[in-house]
């Protein structure tokens, strides 16, 4: 790239993803995908500005039992009715948070849910393992591979700072007689997927970094985590959701299970999940009507869309083919794709959906260059995105014309490296560096 040139840097995170790593692994990487590479490894340089991320250390106060250790987070929909607080004096936000009863305004985010930051500081964690994976992989630097593991070691591992291994108090909702989490809490710790991608890579590259010792303990780690999912009330109740949420639910279930290396149990989580609640979620004509209902219909779309083909990948990687399963309607993924397509976004992001449709323009084909005319149309630069790296497109289709078509807008004819950055954009990291905790805090897209 040549000094001066623009690109598009700002961070963003996905709702979900599963990068398979027997592709990270094999280390042939498409050259098309070489801006997209580059632009992996800055996230993941950007990201290791801001880490390492603990329960114990992105909150201020402790969960009901005391113990910091214990992962905690607020509902986000719940904002505070003080009519009835019987205060006679302005009350502090710690009075506000235990006198005054919470009433849920669905879709409405409360921003300050993340004073108690357990939730941000997971998505960024996980992030940040999966992108300096990549870009392990990428370049070839064992720094990557460390940072990895350090970030999997602090949240999860290491005694002064890990996370006890259950959701016993995620999303509370708060008041008087707030004592424990909800259900919908487990939906908190969705991103275990791109937590999973890490693990595998580090795993099957015999990677220095990740020892046997810490192998051990984060299976044993997950293994006591695996029983809580599967026993504790809040997450039955999860699990027997029907919309986002259960969906959500079996993919964080499969990747606990491929974690601890039982590739038949995840592959019946997946299989329990598509023969159950994924029946009744998409209509004869693609819609998804427990999602339409809400009140922001195109982001829960996205979200669930997103939660389905996790699963579908999950179960691929099991050996199981779930692409094309049909539910109860005869619809299947690909129908819900295509009528979220063509639904307008309102005031919700547009970019949810764009890792969706590349990902069926890696799974069902671009015929008539269907998905890679929409993302062209909608992100002309959509190649340079680090999901066009994983939805790895052949040399001579149209989906990589279309990537090459938003790519000559912001690439001189000099190919860069994609294991180097130019000036130009160092700079801009740099400057967004400091504002990224503040991006990961916020992001709305982490709840549901």
């Amino acid at each position: 790239m040549s000094p001066g040139t623009v690109r598009r840097l700002s961070y963003s995170t996905y709702i979900n993803t599963f990068v398979d790593p027997k592709y990270l692994l094999q280390g042939k990487f498409n050259n098309a995908t070489s801006a997209a590479q580059e632009i992996i490894v800055q996230w993941a340089d950007m990201l290791a500005s801001q880490g390492p991320w603990s329960v114990t250390t992105s909150k201020n106060i402790s969960a009901p039992s005391g113990d910091m250790h214990d992962y905690l987070s607020w509902a986000p929909y719940y904002w505070p009715d003080c009519a009835n607080a019987g205060n006679t004096t302005e009350l502090t936000p710690e009075q506000i948070w235990t006198t005054c009863r919470y009433v849920d305004h669905d879709g409405e985010f409360n921003p300050d849910v993340r004073w108690v930051n357990n939730t941000g500081a997971f998505g960024a964690m996980a992030d940040a393992v999966l992108y300096n994976t990549i870009a392990w992989r990428i370049t070839g630097k064992d720094s990557y591979a460390s940072n990895a593991a350090s970030y999997i070691n602090t949240w999860f591992l290491e005694e002064s700072t890990a996370m006890n291994p259950n959701l016993n108090y995620a999303q509370m909702i708060r008041g008087p007689n707030s004592t424990t989490g909800e259900h919908t809490g487990i939906l908190d710790l969705k991103c275990m997927t791109k937590v999973l991608t890490g693990i595998l890579t580090l795993r099957g590259a015999s990677s220095s970094a990740w020892t046997s010792n810490m192998d051990t303990a984060m299976v044993n780690w997950t293994t006591s985590y695996i029983s809580w999912m599967e026993t504790n009330k809040l997450a039955l109740e999860e699990a027997s959701a029907t919309n986002n949420h259960g969906s959500f639910y079996f993919t964080q279930l499969a990747s606990l299970y491929l974690i601890v290396g039982n590739t038949a149990a995840a592959q019946d989580v997946t299989s329990t999940y598509f023969s159950g609640i994924y029946q009744n979620q998409i209509s004869a004509g693609g819609e998804q009507p427990l999602e339409a209902v809400r009140t922001r219909p195109y982001h829960y779309r996205c979200y669930n869309l997103v939660a389905m083909m996790t699963n579908a990948e999950l179960a691929a990687y099991t050996g199981s083919d779930q692409w094309n399963t049909p539910t109860a309607n005869g619809s299947t993924i690909k129908h819900a794709l295509d009528f979220t397509m063509g639904v307008p976004p309102g005031g919700d992001e547009p970019s949810e959906l764009w890792l969706p449709v590349a990902t069926g323009a890696t799974v069902y084909g671009n015929a008539n260059d269907f998905y890679g005319l929409f993302l062209y149309g909608k992100d002309p630069q959509f190649g340079e995105d680090p999901y066009y790296f994983w939805n790895r497109p052949s040399d001579s289709s149209a989906w990589d014309a279309d990537a090459a078509k938003g790519l000559a807008t912001v690439t001189s004819p000099e190919t860069s490296s994609p294991n180097s950055t130019s000036g130009a954009g160092r700079t801009i990291l740099t400057m967004s560096g400091k504002l990224l905790g503040l991006l990961v805090a916020g992001a709305s897209v982490l709840v549901s």
